[in-house]
């Protein structure tokens, strides 16, 4: 099969007709498929829409060629819809996962996840998955019977489980949550609906994982570059990249810098695609899966870099982190953002009534923890220069964030 050309749909993948349905049942849509209306539904969520102006690494003002959380999303669903093509998965549900998974991001990128989670320490912490599932759950407000967007139980399950079971078959919490247990929000949810945490999720969500970390590696690098937080050259340090750039310079010895990063951008994600696929054709051949559930009961993921790529791919995480995410401008404009969100957080916790009225609705019953749950509900939800607004509003002197 040439690469780009859509393979029937495997007995592996998921099937909409099959679907587990939603918590609130609703009659069936006469032209779209359950998976295509979850799809529909995140794109025109409010929730979706904030992403625009949500850091990736980048504030808003920086630059206007910089990802943010929603042009990074976009890319990971192009990614990943052209893996879930080759191996004949349901591509709405691949796409629903993809522009969904990064919904309950706070502003300001990790920084603000990293204020959020210190803010909130005594209340459960904030995780960035437990908070989309909040709000394709809770917090969107557009349907008259329902609150969230009441997905299919299998866009949730991916939303929750796209990097694999959160406990063991008892209820234990696996791995990154063994410490502090799975988080609040996840675990209230599923005694009202079992997404079985303890099962890795469908491959259609494996992929779109592994499209994160495709779209990372690439968008980062151009990012890196535009901002002149490393060179092209410094990238030789990795055999990959290295590989990729001498190529380049081999086929097209006089192309100017600004064009060999972004042949470097292209061929990185060309290889990384075509890894993932070898790797995935090799893993299903061997387990040889004959339903979605299949997929869901299998003892590891799926959908992988091969080893020797999943080398490579660490090393330029590893390149990333000491040139980009811990470049001493990155980093000071981050410990800036987040002493805007804990001051907004203090600021909210003593005076409540300068949240904005609808988010005071019930808010006598609330107890501590509720109150500190709602308020960093409100702060999860702000986009970069709402929360600077509102930084300007309730304080004297708020950082420029440059």
């Amino acid at each position: 099969m040439s690469v780009g050309m859509a393979a029937p749909r495997a007995p592996y993948a998921c099937d909409p007709d099959r679907s587990r349905g939603r918590l609130v049942a609703e009659p069936p849509s006469r032209t779209r498929s359950p998976f295509r209306r979850d799809c529909d539904r995140v794109i025109h969520s409010t929730a979706f829409r904030r992403l625009k102006y949500k850091t990736q690494v980048f504030v808003f003002h920086e630059g206007d060629h910089y990802r943010t959380r929603l042009t990074h999303s976009l890319e990971v669903a192009q990614i990943a819809r052209a893996l879930a093509r080759q191996l004949g998965l349901d591509e709405d549900l691949t796409e629903t996962l993809a522009l969904a998974h990064d919904l309950g991001h706070p502003p300001f990128g990790h920084a603000g996840e990293r204020a959020l989670d210190a803010c909130l320490k005594e209340f459960g912490g904030f995780d960035h998955n437990a908070q989309t599932l909040r709000v394709v759950t809770a917090l969107e407000h557009r349907y008259p019977e329902f609150d969230g967007l009441n997905l299919t139980w299998e866009s949730l399950e991916g939303i929750v489980k796209h990097n694999g079971p959160l406990t063991d078959r008892s209820g234990a919490p696996t791995e990154r949550y063994r410490e502090h247990g799975v988080p609040v929000g996840i675990a209230d949810y599923i005694k009202t609906y079992d997404l079985e945490l303890w099962s890795f999720a469908s491959i259609e969500a494996q992929v779109a994982a592994i499209a994160d970390d495709i779209a990372y590696d690439a968008h980062d690098i151009d990012d890196g570059l535009r901002a002149g937080l490393f060179h092209l050259d410094d990238l030789k340090v990795i055999p990959l990249t290295a590989e990729i750039i001498a190529e380049t310079s081999a086929q097209y010895p006089d192309l100017e810098d600004v064009r060999r990063g972004a042949e470097l951008v292209r061929e990185l994600i060309s290889h990384l695609i075509g890894a993932v696929f070898a790797e995935a054709q090799k893993n299903l051949a061997a387990v040889k899966p004959q339903s979605a559930q299949d997929v869901r009961q299998q003892s590891r993921a799926l959908i992988a870099f091969p080893a020797e790529v999943a080398e490579e791919e660490a090393a330029i995480k590893r390149f990333l982190y000491q040139h980009m995410y811990r470049h001493m401008r990155v980093m000071r404009v981050m410990g800036e953002a987040e002493q805007i969100l804990f001051e907004l957080f203090a600021k909210y916790l003593k005076e409540p009534s300068e949240l904005p009225p609808e988010w005071l609705l019930g808010a006598e019953a609330d107890n501590e923890g509720d109150r500190a749950r709602r308020i960093g509900n409100f702060i999860a939800g702000m986009t970069d220069r709402f929360a600077l607004t509102e930084h300007q509003r309730l304080f004297d002197s708020t950082p420029d964030l440059r």
